[in-house]
């Protein structure tokens, strides 16, 4: 039988303030209590012999794992346990990775009359959508099952700027945050409101249509965009600024 990991720090619910109870066992994690917060809370009898699982173990017996169809597997990049100035980081404070390398892939999909084969070698660095696929412990590792248009990107440097999209997804520099209003007055770090517009870096060769051929996105780099506030995943680029990938889709307007 499959077993289950999990860590409090995977866990986020609106309304708990702590968690008690939280204890690891062969096969899954059970929340016995939580302290709720507020009068719309749960009780905790609701939460009794909650079970949660999380990542799949795979057996040592098992030396291959092939995916099919358009799926990929991809071993998760070890997250940072340092700060750049060696300071060690408490596991609730690790950024939860957003990349890794492509170990394995599918023999593709059928789209109309065409075969498309995955457009990913193994080796490849990608960066993924933060919450797609499904975690898997492999050879002692942790790997992720994922699809295709899961995939972000192709990471060739550690710098996000270098990043190139695929499919319909875009990088876009995030515009810096306005230090004052119109009228003059400095703004403080809660007032801050974040901004949806930036610069397109990079563009994606487009989707494919229904005879499997790609069909080139109408956003092209250099433009201004407004984009949807909540869309895409973040990113801090190595010389401070912001950056976000995202579908073309969640792109309103071209700002000029």
């Amino acid at each position: 039988m499959a077993t289950t990991q999990l860590t409090a720090s995977t866990i986020s619910a609106k309304g708990f303030v702590s968690f008690e109870g939280l204890r690891a066992s062969s096969n899954s994690v059970k929340v016995s209590s939580f302290a709720p917060l507020g009068q719309n809370a749960l009780s905790k009898r609701a939460f009794r012999g909650l079970v949660v699982k999380a990542a799949t173990t795979v057996a040592p017996k098992y030396t291959s794992l092939k995916p099919l169809g358009d799926r990929l597997l991809v071993k998760i990049k070890v997250p940072e346990e340092k700060t750049v100035g060696g300071i060690l980081l408490p596991t609730t404070a690790q950024t939860k990775p957003q990349g890794g390398e492509v170990v394995a892939v599918g023999e593709g999909r059928t789209v109309g009359k065409n075969k498309v084969e995955i457009g990913v070698k193994t080796g490849t660095q990608i960066v993924y959508s933060k919450y797609a696929g499904t975690e898997v412990e492999f050879n002692g590792a942790k790997h992720l099952i994922l699809k295709e248009d899961d995939i972000v990107g192709i990471l060739d440097t550690e710098d996000v700027k270098d990043m190139k999209p695929l499919n319909d997804r875009v990088l876009i520099q995030v515009a810096e945050v306005e230090e004052k209003t119109a009228g003059g007055l400095l703004l403080t770090e809660a007032s801050k409101e974040k901004p949806s517009i930036g610069t397109v870096i990079a563009v994606g060769p487009g989707p494919l249509d229904e005879e499997g051929s790609r069909k080139p996105l109408s956003i092209t780099t250099g433009n201004t965009v407004l984009y949807s506030k909540y869309a895409g995943n973040d990113f801090k680029g190595s010389d401070g600024s912001d950056y976000i990938a995202l579908r073309a889709s969640d792109v309103m307007a071209v700002l000029s």
